[in-house]
Order: C-alpha cells, then sequence, then structure tokens
C-alpha cells in the first residue's frame, strides 16, 4: 500500500512538472555582422509543443503562447514537434486542432517555424497547412529574410528530410546579413558547410526525465549528451536547445523543466551573454 502511495505521488509529480509555466531563458548574443545602426532583435525559440492531453491540451497551448506573447519578442522560432504521439495519451487532438492555437503567437517580424519527426510520423502536410492558416510560415529547406535577419529553416532531419544544400542555397539567393536557422534536431549542426550566427533547435527535451544521480534518460540524438541542452557553442557554433513544452511518451518531467528561449541578437557593441541552461 505505501509503495503504491509513492508510486502515485511520483507520477502526480511527474504531471505537475509536465504541465507547468515554462522557464523563459534568457542569453544576448553579440554578432560581427550585425547591420550598423540596427537596433538589438529578440529572438523567441518555443519547440516541442507536442499537443495531447492529460498536459498540453490546445486551450493550455492557447494560454502558454497568450502570457509569452508579453516578452514582446520580435521573431518567434518554432523547432517543430506540434504532434504527440504519447503512448499514455488522454487524447490526441486533429491536425487542425493542435495547430490553430498558434493564431495566438505575435511578435513584429512574424513567426517561422520547422517540422519535427512526430509531425512527419503524423500528418506532415496538414500540420503544415494548419500553420500556414495560423499565419506561420513553414520552412522546409528554405529561408525567408525578416528584418536584417535572413532565417534558414532545416526540414525534420530524424526523418531524413534535411537538405543543407537547398538551404544554403536559399539563405545564399537572399544575400547578404546575419543568418539563423531554426531545426527540429540539434543533430544537423556537425553537417553545417559553414557557420551559422546561431542555430535553434528542439528535440532533446533536455533529457525529459533527467534523475538525480542516473541522469537524463535519453537526449534522443545520436551524437548523445553534446547537444543535450541549453546554449553551447560546438566548434565554434553558437546553438540554442530548449527543452520544449511539452512531452513525448510519457507526460511526465522530472529535472529537466518546460522552458522557452528569449535571445536578444545584437551588434558588437553590446556584451556577449550566452548562459548556462
Amino acid at each position: 500500500m505505501l509503495l503504491a502511495l509513492i508510486g502515485a505521488a511520483l507520477i502526480a509529480k511527474g504531471v505537475w512538472n509536465a504541465s507547468r509555466d515554462p522557464i523563459v531563458r534568457t542569453a544576448t548574443l553579440a554578432l560581427a555582422d550585425w547591420p550598423a545602426g540596427e537596433p538589438p532583435l529578440r529572438v523567441l525559440l518555443i519547440s516541442d509543443t507536442h499537443v495531447a492531453g492529460p498536459d498540453m491540451p490546445p486551450e493550455r497551448l492557447r494560454a502558454v503562447l497568450r502570457r509569452l506573447n508579453a516578452l514582446d519578442p520580435d521573431l518567434i522560432l518554432l523547432a517543430g514537434d506540434f504532434h504527440s504521439g504519447k503512448t499514455l495519451a488522454t487524447r490526441h487532438y486533429s491536425a487542425a486542432e493542435l495547430t490553430a492555437p498558434f493564431a495566438e503567437a505575435k511578435a513584429r517580424l512574424g513567426v517561422v517555424a520547422v517540422l519535427g519527426n512526430h509531425d512527419y510520423w503524423f500528418q506532415p502536410e496538414p500540420i503544415a497547412k494548419g500553420l500556414e492558416a495560423a499565419g506561420v510560415t513553414v520552412l522546409r529547406n528554405g529561408a525567408v529574410r525578416r528584418g536584417p535577419l535572413i532565417v534558414g529553416g532545416i526540414d525534420d532531419e530524424v526523418t531524413n528530410h534535411a537538405r543543407l544544400t537547398r538551404a544554403y542555397a536559399a539563405m545564399d539567393a537572399l544575400g547578404g546579413g546575419p543568418r539563423i536557422m531554426v531545426s527540429h534536431s540539434p543533430d544537423i549542426v556537425p553537417d553545417l558547410r559553414a557557420p551559422v550566427d546561431a542555430v535553434f533547435a528542439g528535440h532533446t527535451h533536455c533529457g525529459q526525465i533527467a534523475l538525480p544521480l542516473v541522469g537524463a534518460l535519453s537526449y534522443a540524438s545520436k551524437y548523445g549528451d553534446r547537444f543535450a541542452c541549453g546554449a553551447m557553442t560546438d566548434h565554434g557554433q553558437k546553438i540554442f536547445v530548449g527543452a520544449g513544452l511539452g512531452t513525448s511518451i510519457l507526460p511526465l518531467r522530472y529535472g529537466a523543466p518546460p522552458d522557452v528561449w528569449l535571445v536578444t541578437l545584437q551588434g558588437r557593441s553590446g556584451a556577449t551573454r550566452l548562459p548556462a541552461s
């Protein structure tokens, strides 16, 4: 009986952890190629919403996005995995239902998204269509200019849809200026033909279940913990990997709370700050 109570309490704690408001992690990154006189720009990274019950129904995602609007981002990046294939989900949602909340996301320079592996395992075309209907620009190995930035969007690496050569060509076609990339998985980084100013990604969930003494059970990366979580520099490449908002497989989190990243990009006149996650 005692063990059953302890087990129930641990599960309840895991669900509560998964349902808490995301931590807003911040960083400031000074770029050598930032245009002279251009004011700083605030980029908000949101990843892995995994819309499903019990922890992330559409109404909760809408409420979270409304609160995040208060951060007043200039640009919002959505790093994929909008759908959730949770084994113990209490409810699944259609592509239209899980994308509609993104109409709440507001940024001066708009919202840019890429798809993730769970989206490809579910219904990639309806998800992309739903995001576009919500006012989101979906990039699939393409690029757009947003203010001073060239934003490259890499299609999902996990399901072998990433085409880096095509994405670089799309960025090259937009001319000069600072470049950033958004990708669902950070595993693209070792294959980049040249560094960009920053890569924004999700997928790892920062482990989602990270236990004392044991650590994370998995980062779902072929590179192990190399790109596990947070702000990092890998062979000169600046990377931000978010823990995401939702959950995968189980609606539980331990030691890896939901988070988003708010990164201020600016010229070299300001200091560069890359905090640990």
